[in-house]
């Protein structure tokens, strides 16, 4: 899963920490959502949105399988 959160984070000035404090996980949750090795759980992909005010599949881009051959 490919995510936007670094180009969000930069539009509202945020850093890792200060993102990961307010959705209330690590820092280094936010590092692995940012590399795509972790996918966050409905709840914390909602809270994201939330302080981004955008929808969850404005930050976070589900590749389908058969899209990763392309």
């Amino acid at each position: 899963m490919k995510t936007r959160i670094k180009e969000y984070r930069a539009r509202y000035d945020l850093t890792q920490a200060q993102l990961a404090d307010k959705v209330g996980v690590r820092r280094e949750t936010i590092v692995f959502l940012e590399k795509g090795k972790y996918n966050p759980s409905l709840k914390l992909a909602h809270d994201i949105a939330v302080v981004f005010e955008v929808k969850i599949d404005d930050i976070f881009i589900f590749e389908d399988e058969k899209d990763k051959d392309k």
